[in-house]
């Protein structure tokens, strides 16, 4: 039986164990030749209320997010894997994932790290088990 892996989705949030998830997303598609598709999720969870009514606070945010992103891409693409893709999206990073990114890009495959950076979720709970357990795809979590 073959696993035949056309585009992966890889969430990264700089955390060490997302940087190894993205190493081994770029090495597995360089493998496979599939498409990369990056993601990153701005936590609403980390604003406090007057932040998450300020427009011009989540515009700079996400701004500065979707510059760091393309930090990625440049290294996917430094690496040989010639179609990267970018999302950036606000939300819970593990529902939003499952509950919009993925039906909206169609992975094959969802490459996230064990534990994230920051967020409610590092200490309630992972993230990374609650894409393992809800994603319709398959998912693989690095440490």
């Amino acid at each position: 039986m073959t696993f035949d892996v056309k585009r992966i989705l890889v969430g990264v949030d700089d955390s060490e164990d997302a940087v190894l998830g993205f190493d081994y997303a770029i090495n597995l598609a360089k493998k496979s030749g599939s498409e990369l598709v990056i993601v990153s999720v701005l936590e609403s969870d980390e604003m406090n209320v007057f932040q998450a009514l300020d427009k011009d606070f989540i515009h700079g945010e996400r701004a500065e997010l979707e510059q760091h992103i393309l930090k990625y891409q440049k290294k996917a693409q430094d690496a040989g894997i010639q179609n990267v893709k970018c999302v950036v999206t606000e939300g819970d990073p593990g529902e939003t994932i499952v509950e919009e990114v993925i039906p909206a890009v169609q992975p094959d495959l969802l490459v996230v790290g064990a534990e994230s950076k920051k967020g409610l979720a590092r200490h309630f709970g992972s993230q990374a088990a609650y894409m393992a357990k809800y994603a319709p795809i398959t998912v693989t979590v690095v440490r």
